[in-house]
């Protein structure tokens, strides 16, 4: 079931669920805030827990709104696209071999059939995307789990609209954005540590900003390089 309700001149899009607990999202482009809840749970109650999260709210919306974003990817010929925070330019080559990408000084160079079409040549690039951080995970987990005493059993990748990550504390599963890969990899690494972080503690209380301080002292640094970069061009729906 779905409600709706107002706060000011914002709307909030209610969701109740067969959940234990209240979930909050806010959604680019322009900070949509819809929210899951327990199907035990009131509007009023629901009502009262945004208040008290008004704050954080407007300050996400705010930052969603002036994040910079990619202008529409084409797939074509000098094109820029990012790798590990670095800049390529791509280079499409039509042959008749197996899809593929390669990377040479400051070219990303796309291999596809003759005719293939934009949105097949964004399918092979983004796929390309996913294996490179299925590829980098993997040293950054056996790194960090002796350290932080934890276990991930399993990790997924993928497309994300809404968030860079997320973990199951429940099944000890994590996943993570695939555009993850166009950034730096330091910001990979918090980002995996802050996931692996609720592994211990759930919720973003004061306890799990402690362990995240201990763990990766300058994690508001990476964060705030996270969230400066630009962020994939989508249209957005819901």
């Amino acid at each position: 079931m779905t409600e709706k309700f107002t706060l000011g001149d914002m709307e909030v899009e209610v969701t109740f669920k067969d959940i234990k607990n209240v979930h909050l999202s806010v959604y680019p482009p322009e900070g949509k805030v819809k929210i899951s809840a327990p199907a035990r749970m009131d509007l009023d109650t629901v009502r009262v827990f945004a208040i008290g999260k008004l704050a954080w709210i407007k300050s996400r919306q705010k930052k969603l709104r002036e994040q910079e974003r990619e202008t529409p990817r084409e797939l074509l010929d000098r094109e820029s696209h990012y790798v590990w925070g670095e800049r390529y330019l791509l280079q499409v080559i039509e042959r008749d071999t197996m899809p593929r990408v390669e990377l040479t000084p400051g070219k990303m160079l796309l291999y596809v059939r003759s005719g293939t079409s934009v949105e097949k040549r964004r399918e092979i690039l983004d796929e390309w995307y996913r294996e490179q951080l299925k590829i980098a995970v993997p040293p950054l987990l056996a790194k960090w789990e002796p350290l932080m005493g934890v276990k991930v059993k399993r990790f997924f990748v993928r497309r994300m609209k809404t968030r860079w990550g997320s973990c199951n504390p429940e099944t000890g599963g994590i996943r993570l954005n695939s555009e993850l890969a166009k950034k730096p990899p330091e910001c990979l690494e918090y980002l995996v540590v802050h996931e692996m972080t609720h592994l211990l503690e759930p919720t973003h209380n004061d306890r799990f900003m402690v362990l995240l301080e201990r763990f990766i002292p300058r994690w508001k640094f990476y964060k705030e390089e996270l969230n400066r970069l630009p962020v994939r061009h989508e249209e957005w729906g819901y």
